[in-house]
C-alpha cells in the first residue's frame, strides 16, 4: 500500500512540474533586450500577450532597456498555433491581414469566455462553429501571413474588444450573428460581440 501511495504521490508531483513549468507547451525562456525593441515587437516574436509580457516581467510601464533580461512566458504550443494559423488561412483567405488578426483575435477570445471551450482545439472543434472544419478546408497549409497573423494576435491577446463571433453578411443571413454588437468590420467580415 505504501509504494502505491508513493507512486500516486510521486506521480502527482510530476505531473505538477508540467503544469507549473509550462512543459506540454512550449517554456519560458530569456531574452535580452536589443535597441529598437518594443514589447509589442518581442511580443508577436514570440507570440505572447504584451499582458503577460509585462505582467511575468514585474512591469508596470512599457519601458525597455537596452541588454535588460525578459523572461518570455510560455505561449501555446506549436501544434495550437498550426491548427489556428490554417482556421486562419481558411476563414480568412483573401482577407486583410488586419482581418487576420481579428479571426485568431475571435478563437482566443473564446478560449477566455465561459460561454464556450476552454481550449483552442476544442473550441476549434466544436460543433458547428467554423465552416472551414465541416468542409475540410481546416486541413490545408496554413500561409506565413497567417501564421504571423497567430503570432499578432497572441500580442494583442487581452486588448481588443472581446469579439466572439464574425461573419461574412454576404454570406449568412443567420439573424441571431447579426444582432450581436459590432465591434469592428475589416474587409468582408464583421466582428461582433
Amino acid at each position: 500500500m505504501k509504494k502505491i501511495k508513493k507512486f500516486i504521490f510521486s506521480s502527482f508531483i510530476a505531473l505538477a512540474a508540467i503544469v507549473f513549468t509550462g512543459q506540454g507547451s512550449e517554456a519560458s525562456a530569456a531574452y535580452s533586450v536589443k535597441k529598437g525593441d518594443t514589447l509589442w515587437k518581442i511580443g508577436v516574436k514570440y507570440g505572447v500577450s504584451v499582458q503577460k509580457l509585462k505582467s511575468v516581467n514585474n512591469k508596470t510601464t512599457d519601458e525597455l532597456y537596452v541588454g535588460e533580461e525578459l523572461t518570455i512566458p510560455p505561449t501555446i504550443s506549436a501544434s495550437e498555433k498550426d491548427l489556428l494559423a490554417r482556421l486562419v488561412e481558411a476563414e480568412a483567405k483573401g482577407e486583410p491581414y488586419q482581418g487576420k488578426v481579428a479571426v485568431a483575435t475571435v478563437v482566443l477570445n473564446r478560449v477566455d469566455s465561459p460561454l464556450y471551450p476552454d481550449t483552442i482545439t476544442e473550441v476549434i472543434y466544436q460543433d458547428r462553429q467554423f465552416t472551414p472544419v465541416a468542409n475540410g478546408e481546416i486541413n490545408k497549409p496554413a500561409s506565413e501571413e497567417s501564421k504571423r497573423a497567430v503570432n499578432e494576435a497572441l500580442a494583442f491577446h487581452g486588448l481588443g474588444q472581446g469579439s466572439l463571433y464574425f461573419y461574412n453578411p454576404k454570406k449568412t443571413d443567420d439573424q441571431w450573428v447579426r444582432a450581436k454588437n459590432t465591434t469592428i468590420v475589416i474587409g468582408d467580415h464583421v466582428f461582433a460581440k
